[in-house]
């Protein structure tokens, strides 16, 4: 029992890397802007290009992972990171810092796919809602660790020093999941081959990855541009991405207990829309107030709350058999919508002449969520009811 734990602590330090080396750019929007002159549209892009593999990689990742091995697969993702940020840190142009991110990126979206698969294997049946918890977590706690980490490296030994930092916490990863790591001591059965979900599950499936789209593009901003916010307030970039990075680390807390509450009630939808809600009207009061710092805690308290009752979502539609397929076609539409929802909240911003208006953006992207929910409730009973039904 202590192996698996061991195993998910493991799992949870490697994967933070990919939390820390996405919020490179994020973190240090101002220096990014200033060496390379572009303007936040184009720095916009560069975020979400890190997830842009995830359109063409996601279905394909499993059959990686099965070709590979999941211990093979993840070293690749990881020798994937590692060569796109020494690109990034080593040629110091805007076409390598595309090539580097896009590259970057792909060993992104196979270690995030395979170490999903990871988790399921070590806690099927056993803790896998606590597990699943604190594995999503390392993502956010990575990208607050960045927050925190990456505004004094790059404001006193510049972006080069930042991205090589990123690499070598990279190589670290690579070692340690080398060396610790084993495969669950017993084989996972197979229900019988994986089949594409039924006609009638497309849509209310793809509606909830819409709403998770939604919800992570309003998140991102967060993370994404608050540091761009304050600097352009006066605050130092050091300051400035340590209140952002309160967010995050409030986030960890609040994921699972958002889930939580959900289980706990029974009322998953009305712990999201309230959550959804709540962080509206706090992103919406962001670029306007001078409270930024207990608006900042009250969004780290909130904005985790709609996570685990919107990925809760899927399940209500796919049967165990189509549960592969249709989370990688679930995955493929969220990387397709989260990628350009930094290039589009940049772009926002750079016409507004403020980061403010990334904010506002946001918002109305949480409103549209929270008005895609009653269609997807409205496709998905039926669907419950032939389950119920069988």
């Amino acid at each position: 029992m202590e192996r698996r734990w061991l195993i998910l602590a493991l799992v949870f330090a490697v994967r933070m890397n990919m939390g820390f080396q996405f919020q490179s750019i994020g973190a240090l929007a101002p220096l990014v802007a200033r060496d390379f002159a572009v303007n936040l549209a184009d720095i916009g892009f560069l975020i979400g290009l890190y997830l842009a593999p995830g359109v063409f990689l996601s279905l394909p990742s499993g059959a990686i992972g099965r070709r590979m091995g999941d211990k093979g697969a993840v070293l690749l993702a990881l020798v994937l990171m590692f060569a796109g940020g020494l690109l990034m840190a080593l040629v110091p142009s805007w076409s390598a810092q595309v090539a580097g991110r896009f590259i970057a990126g792909i060993g992104g979206v196979l270690l995030n796919v395979v170490m999903t698969k990871v988790v399921t294997d070590w806690f099927a049946g056993r803790e896998i809602a606590t597990a699943m918890a604190i594995f999503v977590n390392s993502w956010p706690a990575g990208i607050a660790l960045a927050l925190v980490v990456m505004p004094s490296i790059g404001a006193g030994a510049g972006l080069v020093a930042v991205h090589l930092v990123s690499v070598i916490a990279i190589a670290a990863g690579f070692v340690a999941f080398a060396s610790l790591y084993a495969p669950p001591p017993v084989t996972v059965a197979r229900s019988g081959a994986a089949t594409w979900p039924a006609r009638s599950a497309l849509a209310p499936l793809l509606v909830a990855s819409l709403v998770w789209s939604l919800f992570n593009g309003a998140f991102a901003i967060l993370f994404s541009f608050g540091t761009t916010l304050l600097t352009e307030r006066g605050w130092s970039l050091a300051a400035a991405g340590s209140v952002t990075s309160v967010v995050m680390w409030l986030s960890v807390l609040s994921v699972p207990l958002g889930g939580l509450l959900a289980d706990m009630t029974g009322r998953p939808l009305t712990v999201l829309v309230g959550g959804a809600l709540a962080m509206t009207v706090l992103l919406g009061a962001v670029p306007s107030t001078d409270l930024v710092v207990p608006v900042f805690v009250a969004l780290g308290l909130v904005s985790g709350l709609p996570a685990g009752p919107i990925m809760s979502l899927p399940s209500r539609v796919l049967q165990p058999e189509t549960r592969a397929l249709g989370m990688g076609l679930f995955y493929t539409l969220y990387y397709a919508l989260t990628m350009i929802a930094p290039w589009l909240a940049g772009l926002a911003a750079a016409r507004a002449g403020s980061a403010g208006a990334a904010f506002y953006l946001g918002a109305a992207w949480l409103i549209a969520g929270c008005l895609a929910l009653p269609l997807f409730t409205r496709l998905a009973s039926p669907l419950r009811v032939q389950a119920t039904a069988r």
